[in-house]
């Protein structure tokens, strides 16, 4: 659990709360799945919240942020980079935006599209080439949703095995498995059981790339379940957005 003597205000006392019910729950639902030993990366999302925040998350023993708009990521990771933090980018992103979430991001849990693929190779090689960063983790994300009203983006299943091709080949980047949002206004259990079997399929492939990110404030249990291996957990941590202003 977090450490008490990190907590030295009001708000502190309130995230170390939050983020102690969460673990709890993380540890309660791998228990029941039978995997009491094998607890996935929790990933604290951040987005709009201020940097202060996640300087006492990451006094909290947080090690994981995820951020969904390059200008505010980039912009926080710059202000607490002496905290040791990796950082996740988790939304849809542009490929003009890849050579900026390149200076920071440590993964991408966005891939889907080889256009994309291509602006991170580019992006991910240049910096390697100028700082000796490792190369940009990547998750494929898998469109899961039939209905396209309830439509959470991602690629199709059947363009899975061609975006692995890309990323593996690509020397800059390293193919770390998949993601999915599960769909609205539906049980998340089908879906992540369908994004097990695609995870399965990829992993048949390219046994290194078993990753699975997947699991939100309210679908962490049947993430879990499936298999998840990275969760996105904001609000149950964090609280509802601050007021704008």
């Amino acid at each position: 659990m977090t450490d008490a003597g990190a907590a030295g205000d009001a708000r502190s006392e309130q995230l170390k709360g939050r983020l102690d019910a969460v673990q709890r729950r993380i540890i309660a639902a791998a228990a029941a799945a039978g995997r009491a030993g094998d607890l996935p990366t929790l990933i604290v999302v951040t987005k709009f919240h201020p940097a202060e925040d996640i300087k006492r998350l990451a006094a909290l023993g947080v090690t994981d942020v995820g951020e969904n708009r390059d200008q505010e990521a980039a912009a926080k990771a710059e202000q607490l980079a002496e905290c040791g933090l990796a950082w996740h980018f988790v939304g849809q992103l542009q490929t003009k935006k890849a050579k900026s979430v390149l200076r920071y991001a440590a993964a991408v849990h966005s891939v889907d599209r080889p256009q994309l693929v291509d602006a991170l190779a580019k992006a991910s090689q240049a910096q390697q080439d100028t700082t000796g960063r490792p190369p940009l983790r990547c998750f494929i994300q898998v469109g899961l949703a039939d209905d396209a009203g309830t439509h959470r983006g991602g690629a199709a299943i059947q363009d899975v095995g061609m975006l692995a091709e890309r990323i593996a080949s690509a020397g800059s980047l390293e193919l770390a498995g998949v993601m999915a949002v599960a769909p609205l206004g539906a049980p998340p259990e089908p879906a992540f059981e369908k994004l097990a079997a695609v995870s399965a399929a990829l992993v048949a492939e390219h046994p290194e790339a078993n990753g699975i990110s997947a699991g939100m404030s309210q679908d962490l249990e049947a993430a879990i379940l499936f298999g998840a291996t990275h969760l996105r957990i904001g609000s149950d941590i964090l609280g509802s957005r601050p007021p704008v202003g």
